[in-house]
Parts: C-alpha cells; sequence; structure tokens
C-alpha cells in the first residue's frame, strides 16, 4: 500500500467521474442494473485515463448498530476482488463512505488499510493501492492509521 496521495474531485465524486468518462459510462452502468450497498462493480473507463471503473455503495451511517462496518468492509472486498479478477495492477480508493453517508473517518480509515492489507498478503493483483484523499485531514487520518497497521 502506498501513503496517502491528494487526488482530483474526478476521483471522488460520481457525478464528476460520470462527466469526465463521457456518456457511454451513463448507457453501460444503465445495463448493470443498480448495485446494492456492500457490493461493486465494474465499468470501462472511456474518456478518463483509467481503462475501468468500479463503483461500489458505501453504507450510510446510522449509529454503527446497523451492520455499516460490514457492509463498508465487503466494499473494499469487493472492488479488489474485481480488480483481481480484471487483471488490474493498480486500484485508488477514495475514503468510501465518509462524506454526505457520514461515516466516521478514522473507523472508515481502520477499515479501509485493514481490509485491504488482509487482501495484499493473500492475493497477486493488485499490485499497488492507493488510498486517494480529498483533504489534507483525510490524508492525516490515513497516514496515522498506516503507521498504527505497519507497526502491528
Amino acid at each position: 500500500m502506498q501513503p496517502t496521495q491528494p487526488c482530483s474531485a474526478v476521483a471522488v465524486y460520481d457525478g464528476a467521474i460520470h462527466r469526465a468518462a463521457g456518456p457511454q459510462l451513463l448507457g453501460e452502468c444503465r445495463t448493470l442494473h443498480g448495485c446494492d450497498t456492500g457490493d461493486a462493480k465494474i465499468t470501462k473507463g472511456y474518456q478518463l485515463p483509467s481503462r475501468y471503473i468500479i463503483h461500489t455503495v458505501g453504507p450510510v451511517w446510522r449509529d454503527g448498530r446497523c451492520s455499516e462496518y460490514a457492509l463498508l468492509a465487503s466494499c473494499y472486498d469487493r472492488c479488489l476482488e474485481l480488480a483481481a479478477g480484471g487483471n488490474i495492477h493498480s486500484i485508488a480508493f477514495p475514503a468510501i463512505s465518509t462524506g454526505v453517508y457520514r461515516f466516521p473517518k478514522v473507523r472508515a480509515a481502520n477499515i479501509a488499510v485493514v481490509r485491504t492489507g488482509e487482501w495484499l498478503k493473500t492475493h497477486k493483483l493488485p499490485r499497488q493501492v492507493i488510498f486517494c484523499c480529498f483533504s489534507d485531514l483525510d490524508a492525516d487520518i490515513y497516514t496515522t492509521v498506516l503507521n498504527q497497521v505497519s507497526r502491528d
């Protein structure tokens, strides 16, 4: 896993991804018939510099007693499974569910780092994982979590 890196809004916001990828992305998404919370689906990248986009639906934070932790972990698991199955060598994750879905940032970062670390121990792909952070606060949280996990 690589240290956190700032990413553009294209990597973070679904609407921006659709605008940047072009109208073909919406057409392909319509054929997928939605995506359940905790699941993920893959499409072509179209006009984006990446060949693929892995779409996932993170949980809305309620109180931590509504399967939010398991659902967020499943988002990372499913994205990594799709990446490996698609022979994708590099994947970038935003801080899933921490925006308007209000998942607590430190808890979400822990899930992201631990689940991804567990995956990388037992799988060959993807070879590179980047945690994209939109804000300095997010980057600080991920850096702290990555340092804590690497010491354990």
